[in-house]
């Protein structure tokens, strides 16, 4: 699995290439549906990728404060 930052820069780039692609306006309705719903398919993964890193940092935060107080 890639690093916690490269996989949210892989999934930032991929929603704003997904962005693009709506803002353009060319794309037929079928595509259009396709294309949102890879957007919510990412936005859910970044979702889960942030409070992963949310959850290892009070991890890290609770055992560096346990170490301080042992």
């Amino acid at each position: 699995m890639p690093p916690a930052s490269a996989e949210l820069d892989r999934l930032t780039e991929r929603l704003e290439r997904a962005a693009a692609e709506l803002r353009a306006g060319s794309l037929d309705p079928e595509r259009a549906a396709a294309v949102v719903d890879e957007c919510a398919r990412l936005a859910g993964e970044a979702s889960v990728e942030l409070d992963r890193q949310v959850r290892a940092g009070e991890a890290d935060a609770a055992s560096a404060g346990q170490l301080a107080l042992g």
